[in-house]
């Protein structure tokens, strides 16, 4: 089905089942971003669960970073004889709301949120949308059938870091200013903007009636073990009349209240449905419609203009860029270099964004340093963290699959010197122990209190995945970055040609003599690593990562052994919705990811299922089996239906590895929508027929 002029629509009829519960009711979730790193995310229900929700997450400058500025937006209709109800959620504070409006229906227009209600003959709909580049949040409400009514509207906040616990008191000396009908909350003692809010609407008034809200709770908080009540403050309400057919709109920004006044509601949706419709126009063809279609749109949620970081932005302008880069997920992550390089596909060159990705490739090199791009930039921060093994490899990768697809030359020749850097360092010895071996070719890695691999969980100083020395999915990397090296040396008539291209065969041949567990029939994890419980130094467990050694452009296993690496694969770690981190049957292999910190992280690479995962498996099944394109598509069998599921129209970080593979962690990751997305769009080509979910129980895996 699709919404205003081709975009497509997900509809969810509510409540999702006549049975469900009301805890089950409140897991489905919803997000709207801005493109700086700001959102606006809840529940479905209208409830929030977790310190993440609310309906202005505002992307500040270093040192604030996002800050929870409006936590929720009660709405109650009100008629003449005095009735009055609750447009779902939490009660209506400081007045007498005895019966709840029922949602009927939740659906994304395009991935935009829109709440259809029913209540005593009246049919009310409300929309969400972001102004791009602006942390300006607009609320519309529409009158559809019944009324004349009027409407209500209750602000509440409690500012603060989007990671502090809401538990976090309310500090005093909130200030309510009013200018006409411009109103602002500020906290002078903070260094925060204010929050200017504005209501475009018929017979707009606002009573000050200031109200504490004590002990809200937080139920998915206090699931994961973190405090679970908070404070909220309202300054009082507004009203407003809707008759049939009218709308309302209620606006709430930190930017200037000038600038809120250059859009009203109405308008700045139109211009959001016209980015969206321009946003699946320059995709891909085989990303126009269906569930690609609305991956498209859920990749633009990924990818920013990170708020405040001015030096960068300053020397953007310079070379007539823009400062691009990606979150890892929402709601917590900020950029990773692996996520972003690993995403970087599927989120701007199967979307046709070719020059996001060239912005992004030159941001993240200018940020090299000893030979490693960044790990992560922490919240509220303008410097990176480097304590990675894998991400500048990948940075390789990401370079490649975008010259390939953009013939971008002039950004290859631009970035050429960075990449000799890189190797050489690599070669020479870097940061975190992160260095050739010279007796076989091969990476090694490690370093005291750090995990360097995309397997990074650590608890204190408990390393819950211990993968120092050789790992299978960083030599392969190596191997691949090397083999690029060569072809782009030989281009550039540059003499080390030779050079990388000795140093690739060498690590071929190593890697395939030293990594082929025979015992097993698949690769070891780790070799010549540290020793293991039974004094080993070679890691046989089965886990995801050997397939990168068939799955990347320049494969570095030899081919006659590929079939049993899937075999091995398919059989213990394919599920509907990616692979297992580990193979059921490990010691250490764990089902659910649930709890406490600790919990979780000793199940997050330990048999954990990881969404984008799939795209790996798709390309390695595709050169294993080139024929097989339904298999391909059997290993996306569960996505479809994940859709409707946590995040709606996204999709999640991680899964339990058991059925019914329950989501988990982050609602909405990067590199999860972009490699489905890709694969998808990859295999759409194949065949030229639309995807369509096949749902084949007999082919899940071990235990699916």
């Amino acid at each position: 089905m699709t919404g205003p002029i081709g975009l497509p629509v997900r509809r969810l009829p509510w409540p999702m089942s006549a049975d469900a519960t009301a805890a089950a009711q409140v897991t489905r979730e919803w997000l709207v971003t801005n493109g700086l790193g700001g959102y606006a995310s809840g529940t479905v229900a209208g409830v929030m669960t977790r310190r993440y929700h609310g309906l202005l997450i505002a992307a500040l400058p270093a040192p604030h970073g996002r800050t929870v500025m409006l936590s929720h937006l009660s709405a109650q209709v009100r008629w003449p004889d005095g009735r009055r109800r609750e447009l779902g959620g939490r009660e209506w504070v400081g007045a007498d709301a005895d019966v709840v409006g029922r949602l009927v229906e939740f659906r994304l227009e395009g991935g935009l949120p829109v709440w259809r209600y029913q209540v005593d003959g009246v049919t009310l709909e409300r929309r969400l949308l972001f102004s791009h580049l602006q942390n300006t949040v607009h609320v519309i409400f529409e009158l559809i059938e019944g009324g004349p009514i009027e409407l209500a509207l209750r602000p509440s906040v409690n500012f603060r870091a989007q990671e502090a616990p809401v538990s976090e008191p309310l500090r005093r000396g909130y200030q309510f200013d009013a200018i006409e009908d411009r109103y602002a909350i500020t906290l002078p003692s903070s260094g925060l903007p204010p929050l200017r809010m504005l209501l475009r609407a018929r017979d707009a008034t606002f009573t000050l009636k200031t109200t504490r809200i004590d002990s809200v709770l937080y139920p998915v908080e206090e699931s994961r073990g973190y405090h679970a009540h908070g404070d909220l403050w309202s300054p009082g309400y507004y009203r407003c009349a809707l008759a049939t057919g009218e709308r309302a709109g209620f606006v709430a920004s930190t930017e200037s209240f000038e600038t809120m006044a250059v859009l009203g509601p109405v308008e700045a949706h139109r211009l959001e449905i016209y980015r969206r419709q321009r946003l699946l126009a320059q995709a891909a063809p085989e990303a126009r419609h269906g569930t690609a279609a609305e991956l498209v749109l859920a990749a633009d949620q990924f990818i920013i203009t990170p708020a405040g970081r001015f030096q960068d932005a300053t020397r953007a302008r310079a070379a007539g860029d823009a400062v691009r880069t990606v979150i890892a997920g929402y709601h917590w992550f900020t950029d990773w270099g692996r996520d972003t390089m690993i995403s970087l596909e599927g989120l701007t060159l199967a979307t046709g964004r070719h020059g996001d990705a060239g912005e992004i490739l030159r941001t993240f090199a200018h940020y090299v340093r000893d030979g490693l791009i960044p790990n992560m930039f922490p919240e509220g921060e303008n410097d990176g963290l480097y304590h990675t093994a894998d991400a500048t490899l990948w940075f390789f990768h990401a370079v490649a699959r975008y010259v390939s697809l953009s013939h971008d030359e002039l950004t290859l020749s631009t970035l050429y010197p960075t990449l000799k850097v890189i190797v050489d360092a690599h070669v020479r010895g870097t940061r975190f122990g992160i260095r050739l071996d010279p007796d076989d070719g091969l990476l090694t890695q490690g370093a005291d209190g750090y995990q360097l691999t995309w397997m990074d969980a650590k608890v204190d100083d408990w390393v819950v995945t211990p993968r120092r020395g050789k790992a299978v999915e960083i030599n392969a990397l190596w191997f691949n970055a090397l083999r690029l090296m060569a072809d782009w040396a030989g281009q550039a008539g540059d003499p080390d040609a030779g050079v990388y291209r000795t140093r690739a065969q060498t690590a071929q041949e190593s890697f395939n003599r030293k990594f082929w567990c025979a015992a097993r029939e698949h690769l070891y994890d780790v070799i010549d690593g540290e020793p293991a419980t039974s004094g080993a130094t070679n890691d046989a467990r089965c886990r995801p990562n050997q397939l990168l050694a068939i799955a990347l452009p320049h494969a570095v296993l030899a081919p006659d052994r590929w079939p049993a690496v899937m075999r091995a694969v398919r059989t213990h770690l394919l599920t509907p919705v990616g692979l297992r981190s580990l193979a059921p049957g490990e010691p250490e292999f764990k089902s659910r990811y649930y709890g406490d910190l600790r919990a979780r992280d000793a199940a997050y690479h330990q048999g954990t299922v990881w969404g984008w995962l799939a795209g790996p498996f798709v390309d390695a099944w595709l050169k294993v089996y080139p024929d097989d394109v339904e298999g391909a598509r059997r290993a996306l069998a569960g996505f479809e239906a994940h859709l409707d599921d946590a995040c709606v129209g996204s999709v999640s970080e991680v899964f339990d590895a058991d059925a019914p593979f329950t989501p988990r962690g982050c609602v909405a990751q990067a590199w999860s929508v972009a490699e489905l997305l890709r694969v998808l769009v990859a295999l759409e080509r194949r065949t030229a027929e639309p995807w369509r979910p096949v749902r084949d129980p007999a082919d899940r895996g071990a235990s699916g």
